[in-house]
């Protein structure tokens, strides 16, 4: 039996940076029986260099030939249609493919003919697919660079300092989200000094904000809005203007605001509206994680942007902050799909198996058909 090839591509977009497959996963395909074949160049922008992956047994290719000779694409981002004009039917294409947000890119794939496997499907409240979910283990690379980025832009210490010519005072974050992107926030935010607020529409969210040492804030205008699937719920027009109103006193009160809800698939919930920004001190910093181009959980954040408000706020898009830690994103997200592959590949044979839970959540198309059309 011919070993399943699998091919990890360069991604098109000049921002993205992460690629699908990293050496270290590459060799443990290999040792597993998978031929592995990566297009040239493919892991550079996370500086993983091609001959980081000869050197585990993978073959570097040109483009034409990674598709063209592979049974499962790799990828990161939604394929584009020069791509999947590029494909074979019955190939299988494996990534964040962006269907959950735009419902024509599952019609694509089928059109195609292709199996198409979206990890933003992933069921989260299962344990079998905790080494699967890609969307955590990105979401945290995210929190994570949220205050990085955030410090940088600060223009005052984190931490307090006692110094000879005087006491600077630590900086006040408020991290509004504590799902996997806002407990990294808190954390590295803790870890650099910084005094720490943490708010979420879900009550059982208050003792992971305080084993991080952060205090959570209960407002009484939304007592609880957990939602399924480990997601918070979408509030009504009513929840969502008492949220805002509530919470204006606690942003302006901080330093550096973080955000980061999102509903999947539809607009992302605004938190921060433009009357709390402009109250917010001069040199405050907003990194906005729930920005898109549906809209943001920031009034004034800009997709692609960094703002800074006449009064000196700076409100910065940190949709793609994973992509700007190409090396550790693109090592989790290799192992969410080696994970996969484990449920997927059986017997040495692709087998997708529609009465697997997992498999049925996270297939959008296949056999020609669109498995999430209404």
């Amino acid at each position: 039996m011919a070993a399943v090839r699998i091919a990890a591509l360069r991604e098109v977009s000049e921002i993205e940076r992460r690629v699908a497959i990293v050496p270290e996963v590459a060799a443990r395909l290999v040792k597993g029986g998978y031929e592995v074949l990566v297009e040239k160049g493919a892991g550079s922008r996370a500086f993983f260099p091609d001959q980081s992956y000869t050197d585990v047994g993978a073959k570097v290719v040109a483009r034409a030939e990674a598709i063209s000779g592979s049974d499962i694409l790799a990828v990161v981002d939604t394929p584009d249609a020069t791509l999947l004009g590029a494909t074979h039917q019955g190939q299988v294409i494996v990534g964040l493919l962006g269907a959950r947000s735009d419902p024509a890119v599952a019609q694509a794939l089928a059109d195609a003919g292709v199996t198409g496997i979206d990890l933003a499907f992933m069921p989260r409240t299962l344990s079998r697919t905790q080494t699967m979910d890609a969307l955590s283990s990105q979401s945290s690379v995210a929190g994570y660079r949220s205050v990085l980025v955030a410090a940088e832009k600060f223009s005052r210490y984190m931490a307090m300092m006692v110094t000879a010519a005087g006491t600077a005072k630590p900086a006040r974050v408020i991290v509004l989200g504590t799902g996997v992107a806002g407990l990294q926030a808190i954390g590295t935010a803790k870890r650099l000094g910084a005094m720490v607020q943490g708010y979420d529409v879900r009550p059982a969210s208050r003792g992971e904000v305080e084993s991080l040492g952060a205090t959570f804030i209960e407002l009484q205008s939304v007592k609880d809005a957990a939602g399924e699937g480990g997601y918070a719920r979408a509030l009504t027009p009513e929840e969502q203007a008492a949220q805002q109103a509530e919470l204006e006193g606690y942003v302006t009160a901080n330093d550096i605001v973080i955000t980061t809800a999102q509903v999947p698939g539809r607009k992302p919930p605004v938190m921060v509206t433009a009357k709390a920004v402009a109250e917010m001190k001069a040199g405050s910093v907003i990194v906005d994680l729930g920005c898109s181009a549906l809209g943001g959980n920031v009034e004034g954040s800009q997709p692609g942007q960094t703002v800074i408000t006449d009064h000196g706020v700076t409100i910065i898009d940190g949709s793609n902050l994973a992509a700007e830690m190409p090396g550790s994103a693109s090592s989790f997200y290799s192992r969410n799909i080696m994970a996969l592959l484990g449920i997927l590949v059986v017997d040495g044979a692709i087998n997708v198996n529609l009465e697997d839970e997992v498999l049925t959540a996270v297939v959008v198309s296949h056999d020609g058909q669109n498995r999430k059309a209404n």
